[in-house]
């Protein structure tokens, strides 16, 4: 499926980027002046300023950059406490994602799909060994 599936008048928006989520699509934006990839939709680059952006399929292999477990979360996470959360480098990309199992910086992850709460979805990321 191409990116341009998602898109709504030519751009990604979040309701967008969530319906990709859903089918286990990770979307972003590369600003075609600096280069920069986001991992979420945004009206305008957050290097440059710039709002030239193109749709850009993310990989769903990855790195942990940092990770840490949450104790006390939001009510709609009240049933699955604890649990952890990271930030992911994909690609260009850096992702904040819920992360199922055991993983450290520098662990290597895989995509796993969505969780949703509050029809939100979120992406989640495992280790990539499993």
């Amino acid at each position: 499926m191409s990116t341009e599936t998602y898109l709504e008048d030519d751009e990604l928006t979040h309701k967008a980027w969530s319906a990709a989520l859903r089918e286990d699509v990770l979307l972003g934006e590369r600003c075609a002046d600096c280069g920069h990839v986001t991992a979420a939709p945004k009206a305008a680059c957050a290097r440059c300023g710039s709002r030239d952006t193109a749709v850009v399929e993310l990989p769903t292999e990855g790195t942990v950059y940092a990770e840490t477990t949450v104790f006390v979360g939001p009510a709609a996470f009240s049933d699955t406490e604890p649990y952890g959360v990271a930030l992911i480098d994909v690609g260009d990309a850096r992702i904040m994602a819920h992360v199922d199992g055991n993983i450290a910086s520098g662990d290597a992850v895989v995509f796993r799909g969505a969780v949703e709460e509050d029809d939100t979805p979120g992406p989640l990321f495992g280790p990539a060994d499993n």
